[in-house]
C-alpha cells in the first residue's frame, strides 16, 4: 500500500498537525497515567482499522513499558483479565465515544460513571479530548491510506 498523497510533507497538513499535536499534547500533560493514554488511543486506531496508528502506539506503549501480553490483549479487553478496573472504564469510554455514529445514545450514563469512578475532571478531560484527537488523526491517514509497519518510537518528537 502506498499513501495517496505525502500528507506529511505537505505544507497545510503540517499547519493542521501542528494544531492536532498541541492538542493532543495538552491532554498528554494530564496526568493521564501513560500507558492508559496508549491503550486508549491503540483500541480506537484498532476499532476505526488505522494500522498507521496503531502500530506507532502499540510501539509508543511497548518503549513505555507496556507488555507484550497486554498489547495483544487490547481487543479482547473485556474478556482478557490483565486490565484494571479503570483501564477497563478507560477503554469502554473509547469505544463508545469513538463509534458515536453506531450508537444512538452516544456515551452512556453508566459508561462516564464508570471512568468518574476512576479520573478526576482533569483526566477525563484528558481522556475525551485524547479519544477526539485520535479519531482525528485515525480518519486523516484512514484517508489517505497511510501505510503501516515503518514507524519508529520518537520518531515524531
Amino acid at each position: 500500500m502506498e499513501a495517496r498523497l505525502d500528507y506529511f510533507g505537505n505544507a497545510l497538513a503540517g499547519k493542521v498537525l501542528r494544531h492536532l499535536n498541541s492538542a493532543g499534547r495538552a491532554a498528554s500533560d494530564s496526568g493521564l497515567p501513560v500507558l492508559t493514554q496508549e491503550l486508549v488511543k491503540i483500541r480506537a486506531s484498532q476499532i476505526n482499522g488505522c494500522g498507521f496508528c496503531t502500530d506507532m502506539h502499540t510501539k509508543d506503549a511497548a518503549v513505555a513499558g507496556e507488555s507484550p501480553l497486554r498489547l495483544n490483549l487490547i481487543a479482547a479487553w473485556r474478556e482478557a483479565t490483565v486490565f484494571t478496573d479503570a483501564e477497563r472504564a478507560a477503554l469502554e469510554l473509547a469505544e463508545q465515544g469513538t463509534r458515536i455514529a453506531d450508537a444512538a445514545g452516544g456515551v452512556t450514563d453508566e459508561v462516564w460513571a464508570a471512568a468518574a469512578e476512576h479520573y478526576d475532571e482533569d483526566q477525563l478531560v484528558a481522556l475525551m479530548s485524547l479519544i477526539a484527537v485520535i479519531n482525528a488523526y485515525n480518519r486523516i491517514n484512514v484517508i489517505n491510506q497511510q501505510p503501516a509497519g515503518g514507524y519508529q518510537p520518537g520518531q515524531f518528537g
